[in-house]
């Protein structure tokens, strides 16, 4: 007899998810995955001036901040064939790095880590063997046993207090909880440490945006940093100064730490790459342009279907028509209706809500469905690893290969690639993009820093809008995966405006053809051994490190304004 199960709504993500599933025989043979906001963005934007979108766009998450804001300028850019001045594409990709490189060290430790660490078989470990350990994976400077014996003092506390304060709710003593308390309290340390490294991240993004979250540097045609070496209140080579000195300390935690922790959950539940394999035809667009028109980037993107690497197809450059044609929407299962059915391509987008309660075999999600030519795909780290091995890029090769060597090697077992398509592989894929992000991080520093020194301080091109129709998309390869804005824009104002998102895809419920969405395929033979403690659903649900309000946003339908703000 199955068991249905119902998480509602699911934690540690940004916004409201509801994940269901039918538990038969010790494992999942059916899911639904359920937004539980509208996003309503699309509506206010609506006869807006095409420079004010990054702006608004990125309120729709207080997480994925700079992303919705470089992809907004990214689509209307595209719309007027504008190109930017280099030094606008290095201070973009600096800041869209940092931001990644934060998003990934705080999903692993902060958001998911939680699923594969007892904490509270910490207090067992003996501190001066986890030092042994830990110094023999790396020479990170905060694997000293001292560290280890004051954070085992720490958590004594918490616990004897009753209050485990981070730590509250976690699935202690789950019959999956597999770690050596020495490789816990290990991971409860670096925890600790991460909490004081991802502010490195920010205090990139935000010395070079002025403030984060919600930047404020970004501009149709550019950024607005003024460049100068004789002024404080610009961006000097102080500041940028400043800037390296937060890499290289993210560059130092990355090697150390995320890198080695991520191989040690991975060798411990070598298993779990049996799991969670769902959808395995991927989507990945290019990203860190290190030109000004968009058409050479750091890091490749394209489509592969099957997990076969052999079908990689790419994607070349910003406006490419294999992408631009090949993305719809369905709303067969959403909670909105189209005015002639059948999926919409984002240009013909429409945001109309349709509530009818949650039908197992009808409309039970406000997320749309997006399709790349009709099918579903999955996004995110893994397919932007997979693309990028596919075509043979340098940087993700090295640390791919590193990482399952080191998995390889803790496991006492050759893991092979084909591993990687899995809820364990998703966390391995996103340590292997964040330590390629460091390196364009790196890189577009050390580029800004000599277009300087040669007398280019140029940031803005100005924009100039036609009379009559234009439209354009922007993409970006988000910290979650492909994220695309596509603008319509008639006479200078927006006509319609659409934004189909990572979490759009990998959470999106069945499709027009009925096909389940990545969650709901990756859910499918997972072993739930307590369904009272589902920690199993959630370890594969966290694993594409969820952000719903992007998916997702909320309108009052019943008291209609919340709130009306005046421009004068």
């Amino acid at each position: 007899m199955a068991t249905r199960i119902t998480i509602d709504p699911i934690t540690r993500i940004e916004g409201h998810l509801r994940v269901d599933v039918e538990v038969e025989n010790g494992k999942v043979n059916k899911a639904w995955s359920s937004g539980q906001m509208w996003r309503g963005v699309e509506q206010i934007l609506l006869g807006r001036d095409p420079r004010d979108a990054w702006a608004i766009t990125q309120r729709i998450c207080g997480v994925c901040t700079t992303v919705h804001a470089i992809t907004s300028v990214r689509a209307v850019e595209n719309a007027l064939q504008l190109e930017v001045p280099q030094n606008a594409q290095y201070i973009r990709n600096m800041i869209m790095t940092a931001h990644g490189i934060h998003d990934h060290i705080v999903h692993f430790y902060h958001l998911s880590a939680l699923d594969w660490v007892d904490v509270v078989s910490a207090l067992k470990a003996d501190p001066v063997k986890t030092a042994q350990l830990a110094e023999s994976l790396s020479d990170w400077e905060g694997n000293g046993r001292h560290v280890f014996i004051d954070v085992q003092e720490r958590l004594k506390s918490f616990v004897g207090t009753g209050q485990l304060g981070p730590f509250t709710n976690g699935y202690w003593g789950h019959p999956a909880m597999k770690l050596p308390p020495e490789v816990n309290l290990l991971a409860v340390a670096h925890y600790l440490q991460a909490l004081e490294v991802q502010r490195y991240a920010n205090k990139i993004v935000s010395t070079l945006g002025s403030k984060t979250p919600h930047v404020q540097n970004l501009a149709v045609g550019g950024v607005s940093n003024p460049i100068a070496t004789d002024s404080q209140s610009v961006l000097t080579v102080e500041r940028l100064m400043l800037v390296k000195e937060m890499i290289d300390r993210l560059g130092a935690f990355i090697r150390n730490c995320y890198l080695v922790d991520v191989s040690a959950v991975g060798a411990f539940y070598a298993d779990w790459t049996g799991h969670g394999k769902g959808i395995t035809d991927y989507l990945a667009v290019p990203d860190v342009p290190m030109d000004p028109a968009g058409t050479k980037f750091m890091m490749p993107g394209g489509y592969i279907k099957g997990g076969d690497l052999a079908t990689y197809q790419p994607i070349k450059a910003f406006g490419d028509p294999y992408f631009r044609d090949g993305v719809a929407e369905s709303v067969k299962h959403s909670w909105y209706s189209y005015s002639n059915g059948g999926a919409l391509h984002p240009w013909k987008g429409e945001t109309t809500p349709q509530y009818t309660d949650f039908h197992d075999d009808g409309k039970y999600s406000w997320v749309k469905s997006p399709t790349f030519y009709g099918k579903p795909a999955q996004v995110g780290p893994l397919a932007q690893v997979l693309c990028a091995a596919a075509a043979g890029h340098q940087p993700t090769m090295t640390y791919l290969n590193k990482v399952v060597e080191t998995v390889s090697s803790l496991a006492g077992a050759k893991i092979p690639l084909a591993a990687l398509h899995s809820t364990i592989g998703r966390h391995a894929a996103r340590a292997v993009r964040c330590a390629v992000l460091y390196e364009c991080l790196q890189a577009n520093w050390q580029a800004l820093m000599e277009n300087i020194a040669k007398g280019d301080v140029k940031t803005f091109n100005k924009p100039v809008f036609p009379k009559g129709e234009i439209m354009g998309v922007g993409f970006h390869e988000a910290p979650r995966g492909v994220l695309s804005h596509w603008a319509v824009i008639k006479d200078g104002k927006i006509t319609n405006y659409q934004a189909v998102v990572p979490t759009t895809w990998n959470a999106a419920p069945r499709n027009e053809d009925d096909s389940v969405g990545p969650y709901e395929a990756a859910l499918l033979g997972t072993p739930v051994a307590d369904p009272e403690r589902p920690l199993e659903v959630l370890r594969t649900v966290h694993s594409f490190d969820p952000c719903l309000a992007c998916a997702v946003h909320l309108t009052d339908l019943e008291h209609k304004t919340t709130v009306q703000v005046k421009v004068l």
